[in-house]
């Protein structure tokens, strides 16, 4: 692991947790107050649309010096943009592994972040790096999202990833499992949000239920949306009649 904990830096006697967004979305504001700690090599922020697990992970990446459109540290494919309020506010307690490239220079970083919307163009456009080893027009976008993160994901560094289970099949998500995996056992570390109840049964991994409460460390069973799923894969009709007309 390279943090054990990101805590929000708010200027001394400013109250600007108190007023306006992103202050006002519970999970923010827990952050504020209190800090993440991180206890897992690889950490799933899991909650609803709206509860702010994106927002969680786009200032992680932005806190860490990744680019916050997609891309590595240093590099900026897409936009010129500032870091978001909540981004430049955001500081970490590094491990010992990690305090040299937490507190060093920024070209000192190693990771990226990845977003399900410009994931590809990010990955094929990061400069001075070497191509893959297959052109993305040979394979599907799932298989080239995969192909792109066994080649890249290689080094130690801070990965983020916000639902890289968009574009992929259930067969590709498990090898995505593996990945992260693997990539952790390298001496990486993961933060990933999603909405995947086949990512966030890896083994050893933290969840971090985000939601109107906060957040809170759960258990893989103990989520909603893995009970969802287990009530509508075994009554699809139970939920269906609630949102067809012919219901």
């Amino acid at each position: 692991m390279l943090i054990e904990r990101a805590y929000v830096d708010l200027p001394t006697g400013t109250g600007a947790a108190e007023d306006g967004w992103p202050w006002t979305v519970p999970c923010v504001r827990q952050l504020a107050a209190e800090g993440l700690a991180f206890r897992a090599p690889v950490t799933f922020l899991v909650g609803e649309n709206g509860s702010g697990k994106s927002t969680l992970a786009e200032a992680l990446a932005e806190g860490f010096g990744l680019d916050s459109y997609g891309g590595s540290a240093g590099y900026k494919y897409a936009s010129s943009r500032e870091a978001s309020l909540l981004g430049g506010l955001l500081r970490f307690d590094p491990t010992r592994e990690g305090r040299r490239m937490v507190r060093g220079p920024r070209t000192r970083r190693r990771g990226f972040f990845l977003r399900a919307e410009t994931a590809l163009e990010a990955l094929n456009g990061e400069r001075n790096t070497r191509r893959l080893s297959q052109g993305p027009d040979e394979m599907s976008h799932g298989e080239s999202f995969l192909l792109a993160f066994r080649e890249r994901f290689a080094e130690r560094g801070l990965y983020v990833m916000d639902e890289p289970e968009a574009a992929l099949s259930f067969s590709s998500c498990l090898e995505l499992v593996g990945l992260m995996d693997e990539l952790a056992r390298r001496g990486a570390q993961v933060v990933c949000a999603t909405h995947s109840p086949l990512l966030t049964a890896l083994p050893g991994a933290e969840i971090v239920e985000v939601g109107e409460h906060g957040m809170r460390s759960v258990e893989w069973a103990e989520l909603g949306l893995v009970d969802h799923w287990r009530r509508y894969l075994n009554d699809p009709r139970a939920y269906l009649r609630h949102v067809l007309a012919s219901g």
